[in-house]
């Protein structure tokens, strides 16, 4: 320490002309003294961009190049640090050319950003963490995540949770979702009629060859059912509407035949229906139990179904096992961008992958098949739609978390967004997320030999495994 500080008492003693002149260990120790002036004089945050982990490679990311200089003009504060990686669509090179630092370790930041689950065993002690942890509907393949970010007494900020007051969520890549799987949509349907085969997303560099190749198909008079007035819905929307789909009412779409493409898009009341109560939206919402599906008239006359709506478990089926069977069901090809396994539509029996994206379900039998087998209904239902086109999907949230979320760092969240989307803070859930209690709690550790024992199977007053309390 007393080297340290006498090296550096030396370089400030250097006229700064000479700075040229000192060897490279000078100049570092000496960036590093200045640096530490102005920390004592100015706030810095520094933000760590991660390298994204899970398998398959996701190759998005929170931050561009672009975006990360953006925001550093707008909040100066602002210093980030890029996890080096091999697989992010933006290279390592892309940053150092804007002048942004790339690392390979992120332990300094004060923030970390990424876009999928971070793994348990890279996960830091006691930091402010943003990603999706698919833990916000008791997921239990990531239970074990949450549990661990609050034994670390990690703050996590799902991207998923940040919404406004009115709870509608600010973030999201359900616009790529909704716009790569309009394409995949039109791509199976090519396939499956041998009308066209043009490339898979993936396979396209960007936006604009993307839109160049969708104009290059040609459909016949087809009719084409959309699901969903969100992100997804409008996603899907514009690629219909840049092909020059013609839409048409729900009522129109069903009772009408045309020379033409045409579409409808649909909302929960035009395919659900009660009798129990009154049909308004709210009702819907609050009370999906006490309605049924009329979706059957969409499905006896759509050529195509695209499905980008939430759907809520206890809401009524949309495609059933048994509607299938029918005479009268006439969809070949449905594109599921909201991918809901053992949800709304029966055929959406597995996720499918970006490599792979269809499978067939055979009307008849109820099971997986070719989807070119002339009774198969071709299933189009990849669960990771955006990473098709990383690099426009990465700029568009980009865009949105600058927008609503960097802003609620400096201006004490005044819109309470970080305060809504905060899920734990030092090893506890915070109140609007005391739900999960039982999902991440449901477990004990023998006080006996440590092993992990479901609450059931507990002897609660004891807190020991049955194989302990056998022993005694």
């Amino acid at each position: 320490m007393r080297d340290m500080l006498t090296i550096n008492f030396d370089l400030l003693s250097k006229p700064f002309d000479p700075i040229f002149s000192m060897n490279k260990n000078e100049v570092q120790i000496y960036k590093k003294l200045v640096q530490g002036i102005l920390r004592g004089y100015f706030w810095y945050m520094k933000i760590g961009i991660i390298k994204e982990y899970k398998n398959p490679p996701d190759k998005r990311v929170v931050f561009s190049p672009e975006k990360c200089v953006e925001i550093k003009k707008i909040f100066p504060q602002v210093e980030f640090l890029i996890e080096s990686s091999n697989i992010r669509c933006f290279a390592d090179s892309e940053y150092k050319l804007k002048g942004i630092n790339v690392v390979s370790d992120l332990s300094s930041c004060d923030i970390l950003i990424g876009v999928k689950e971070v793994p348990i065993d890279k996960l830091m002690h006691n930091k402010k963490y943003f990603f999706f942890s698919h833990t916000i509907k008791k997921q239990p393949y990531n239970k074990d995540l949450l549990k661990e970010i609050l034994k670390r007494k990690i703050d996590l900020y799902d991207h998923e949770t940040i919404v406004d007051k009115s709870d509608n969520r600010l973030i999201g890549f359900g616009y790529y979702a909704g716009v790569i799987g309009a394409y995949n949509g039109f791509r199976t349907y090519g396939l499956k009629k041998d009308l066209f085969n043009i490339p898979k997303a993936i396979d396209l560099k960007d936006r604009v060859e993307f839109d160049k190749t969708l104009k290059n198909i040609n459909l016949p008079n087809i009719k084409i059912l959309l699901s969903g007035k969100g992100r997804v819905g409008r996603g899907a929307m514009e690629v219909l509407d840049y092909l020059k789909i013609q839409q048409v009412s729900p009522k129109d779409f069903i009772d009408k035949n045309f020379n033409n493409p045409v579409y409808t898009n649909i909302d929960v009341l035009d395919y659900n229906y009660s009798n129990l109560i009154e049909n308004s939206v709210s009702n819907f919402y609050n009370f999906p139990e006490k309605f049924e599906s009329i979706f059957s008239k969409f499905s006896s006359v759509a050529d195509i179904y695209f499905a980008g709506h939430y759907h809520n478990p206890k809401a009524p089926k949309l495609i059933t096992l048994n509607d299938m069977k029918k005479n009268n069901f006439n969809i070949d090809v449905i594109a599921d961008i909201s991918c809901d396994i053992d949800g709304p539509i029966a055929c959406t029996i597995r996720p499918s992958t970006i490599n792979d994206p269809i499978y067939g379900f055979h009307k008849s039998n109820s099971i997986e098949c070719d989807f070119l087998n002339p009774d198969a209904i071709a299933v189009m239902a990849v669960d990771n739609l955006p990473c098709e086109l990383p690099r426009d999907s990465s700029e568009m949230f980009g865009k949105m978390f600058l927008k609503h979320v960097i802003p609620s760092f400096f201006n004490d969240d005044k819109d309470d967004i970080l305060k809504n989307s905060q899920m734990t803070s030092n090893g506890q859930l915070t109140p609007r997320f005391k739900y999960l209690s039982d999902y991440v709690l449901n477990d004990y550790e023998c006080f006996n030999c440590g092993q992990e024992i479901h609450k059931d199977d507990a002897n609660i007053c004891e807190d020991m495994c049955p194989d302990c309390l056998e022993g005694i």
